[in-house]
Formats: C-alpha cells, structure tokens, sequence
C-alpha cells in the first residue's frame, strides 16, 4: 500500500522540473501524453570471460494510472525518438517502469 496520493505521485513528474513528457501509443490505441522519469543508462554485460555485451538500457518510470493499459510492442517516443515497450514492471504502489528497446 502507497503512502502517497495520485496527486503525489504527479507532481513528482513535473515536467518543468526533472522529468519530461512521452507519448504512448498502445497497440491499435490512440496516442497519450505521459510524464515520466527517462533513463538511458550504459549497459555491459560480461560472460565471465574476455567477451561482453555493450548496449543502452532505456527505462521510463511514470505513474501506473497513466500506462495501465501499457504492453510489449506499444510505442513511446522521448524527444523524437520512438522506443518500443518490451517490458512493463509495476511496482504496486502506483508507479510503473516500462523498459524500452531502442530503435
């Protein structure tokens, strides 16, 4: 159980701030405005040997409300880029990762 309210939760994604806004577009769906926390992160990812996997981890962290219908194969798109949803993660208190693949 959260201890914060909706309104809470949208103010931690105030725009004009740290946070930017994205567009979802379900499957099929029209397409939404969605604030949210977007994260690139560098990823490398080692076998254990000489070898790795280099790559980026794109992450978008928003309110559960906003992306409840979110699943894998939407689309968002963060500033002219348009990112394909592979993974949805809510976390049961009213916020919601969507891991990205990029284009």
């Amino acid at each position: 159980m959260s201890v914060e309210s909706a309104a809470d939760r949208l103010a931690f994604f105030d725009v004009d701030e740290h946070a930017v806004d994205a567009t979802h577009t379900p499957a099929g769906g029209a397409a939404r405005a969605v604030p949210g926390i977007f994260d690139n992160e560098y990823v490398t990812v080692f076998d254990g040997e000489d070898a790795s996997v280099e790559s980026s981890g794109p992450v978008f962290m928003c309110r559960t409300a906003d992306v409840s219908a979110a699943a894998h194969g939407d689309t968002l798109a963060i500033s002219g880029t348009v990112y394909t949803v592979r993974g949805v993660q809510p976390d049961g208190t009213g916020m919601t990762t969507l891991r990205l693949e990029s284009p």
